[in-house]
């Protein structure tokens, strides 16, 4: 059961700036040398892509949700 409704676009935009943490502990761990400005395209890309994943799915789901309608209840169904 899910608790919550699934959302692509926070997933991408998550892991965008999961990687760009993950450079940044890297750099400040001595392993390697990262510079200024890599993060700043990074970070970018990675919230366009987000934003263009989140406006896709609305599209999906508005368009799939139109065409549906609920079942109609009987008296015998009992609401859980």
């Amino acid at each position: 059961m899910q608790r919550h409704e699934f959302q692509p676009g926070r997933l991408v935009a998550g892991s965008f700036l999961t990687l760009a943490g993950v450079i940044y502990a890297g750099d400040a761990g001595g392993l390697w040398d990262t510079p200024w400005f890599v993060v700043i395209p990074l970070v970018g890309v990675g919230l366009f892509l987000a934003g263009a994943v989140g406006s896709l799915t609305r599209t999906l789901r508005r368009r799939r949700g139109a065409g549906r309608t609920e079942p109609a209840r009987t008296p015998t169904d009992t609401p859980h």
